[in-house]
This record gives structure tokens, C-alpha cells and sequence, in this order.
């Protein structure tokens, strides 16, 4: 029970940061990426203070012997940049520039009940499970 209300507890501090940031508005991004027009560089101070934080806490986390509320840490183990997630990485890249949404702001974008949003999110779905049929069958 104490991870679940640590997981929500965690989720709704990560989706009031997307709402503060406004990072919930595609057109955030779609501006981040319009170098030649109404370019919006908030995307890119919203990336750099999680990436202060995260290089100021995980060290930190880290040294601690196991998590606070788990038996030890689950971290990548993978080390090496291969075929298949640089064709992930681009095939994310391109839908998040298309949509303008990425998981986390897509998810907490659902609390507004828009038809649009409920179109991206029923595409991230049927998107998710095509990529692990395909996966599979190639595997």
C-alpha cells in the first residue's frame, strides 16, 4: 500500500510539474521544435532543470543501500546503442513532434476529457501494442 500511494503521490507531483511548466499544451513543443517560426525555448529550460536535478539526486539516492520503499534498485543494465533504439528513438521523436505530446503530458492531458487527446492517447495505445507485435514476430 505504501508503493502505491508513493507511486500516485509521485505521479500527481510529476503531472502538477507538467501542468505548472505548461509542457500539457502540444504547442509547447511544436514551437520548441519550429526553429524558424515561433520558436519557444521552454521546453529546453523545462529539460534542463529536471536534468539539474536528476544529476544532483541520483547520486545521492544511489549511495543508499537499498530503496526506501523496495528491496533494491531496479537500473539499465543495457550499455550499448543498437539498431533497435535508434529506430525507437526516432519513431518517438517524430510522433512526439507530430502530436506534440510525449507518455507523461498526454496522460495528465486526459484530465481535460478532449476528444483530440482521447484520439492521441487511443493511437499511443494501438501504436504501443502494434510495436510489441512486431517485435515479436520478429524476435
Amino acid at each position: 500500500m505504501k508503493q502505491l500511494l508513493a507511486a500516485l503521490a509521485a505521479g500527481s507531483l510529476f503531472g502538477f510539474g507538467l501542468g505548472l511548466s505548461q509542457m500539457i499544451d502540444p504547442a509547447k513543443v511544436t514551437n520548441f521544435l519550429d526553429l524558424l517560426g515561433s520558436w519557444d525555448p521552454s521546453l529546453a529550460f523545462v529539460m534542463a532543470g529536471g536534468l539539474l536535478v536528476n544529476a544532483l539526486l541520483t547520486p545521492l539516492i544511489l549511495k543508499q543501500k537499498r530503496p526506501l520503499l523496495a528491496e533494491f534498485f531496479r537500473l539499465p543494465t543495457k550499455a550499448e546503442v543498437d539498431k533497435r533504439l535508434v529506430i525507437g528513438g526516432v519513431v518517438f521523436g517524430v510522433g512526439w513532434g507530430l502530436a506534440g505530446y510525449c507518455p507523461g503530458p498526454m496522460i495528465t492531458s486526459l484530465s481535460f476529457a478532449d476528444s483530440d487527446i482521447l484520439i492521441v492517447v487511443m493511437a499511443f495505445v494501438v501504436g504501443t501494442f502494434a510495436a510489441r507485435w512486431v517485435l515479436h514476430r520478429i524476435s
